[in-house]
């Protein structure tokens, strides 16, 4: 039986997969049919090992360092990876948290407390970041003149709202409303445009917290599903809106969450 959820050949191209949830998305693309896998990070030596790691598997990738908050820098790594693998035919939007260098002074206080320094932190790379490699990839995809599929990993604090949380919630939101915008403009193209809404994931980010068996105990008590997402939890349904078995699909924001928040 043929695979399902066959990438058919398209190139793909994930950003901050590096460590944790873009990481397994990288492994999860390299292992059907693709036809290489751009592993995009901040610090270049973590997007190497992983793409040693498809290589090992017996998949295609290369390594391609850049910073999303800079368009120069999103436009030349997609003109490297185009030039090294062929356009990109699948934009996996997944770089986020408060970007490669967060700030020192006022992280952890209300927002009403801080200043732009801290709130671009979370809109640069969170907000921004989306727009730059939509932006960077969508001539290339139309250019293909064959299906792309375009998919951005937000959070379930841009759609319940988290204390605390405000200003990253805000530019999750935004970038899901984005993506919608972008799957309305694409989809004569042949192009889908969809988002994926994380909540509480064990990776290298979360390492302190999932160490507290208390603090996990109230965390999951809110939850269908009480356990910590897994990296290959999203994984699996970024590869399936990434292949031709969500061909149909477009405009949709999927939480998995393991139910936190549900959706009507």
């Amino acid at each position: 039986m043929d695979d399902i959820l066959s990438l058919g050949g398209r190139v793909a191209l994930v950003t901050g997969a590096g460590q944790g949830v873009g990481r397994q998305i990288a492994l999860h693309l390299a292992a059907h049919d693709c036809g290489g896998v751009a592993v995009n990070d901040y610090f270049q030596e973590r997007a190497e090992a992983v793409v040693e790691e498809i290589k090992a598997a017996g998949g295609k990738a290369m390594a391609v360092q850049a910073d999303v908050t800079d368009f120069e820098q999103v436009k030349a790594m997609v003109a490297r990876t185009a030039e090294e693998l062929g356009p990109v035919g699948v934009l996996v939007n997944n770089a986020g948290n408060m970007g490669a260098n967060p700030p020192q002074e006022g992280m952890g206080k209300p927002f009403w407390e801080v200043g732009p320094q801290v709130w671009n932190a979370a809109i640069g790379v969170n907000f921004y970041g989306v727009i730059h490699t939509v932006s960077a990839v969508v001539p290339g995809m139309i250019a293909r003149q064959a299906p792309g599929r375009i998919i951005t990993i937000i959070s379930d604090a841009g759609r319940y709202g988290d204390a605390g949380l405000e200003i990253y919630g805000g530019a999750k939101a935004g970038a899901a409303g984005f993506t919608r915008g972008v799957a309305r403009s694409l989809g004569r193209y042949g192009i889908t445009a969809n988002s994926v809404a994380i909540a509480a994931t064990r990776t290298p980010a979360t390492v302190r917290m999932f160490s507290d068996p208390e603090r996990m105990k109230r965390q999951f008590e809110r939850y269908i599903v009480r356990r910590p997402g897994e990296p290959t939890d999203i994984a699996n349904m970024v590869l399936f809106l990434a292949s031709d078995a969500s061909s149909w699909i477009t405009g949709q924001t999927y939480p998995v969450n393991g139910g936190f928040t549900l959706a009507l």
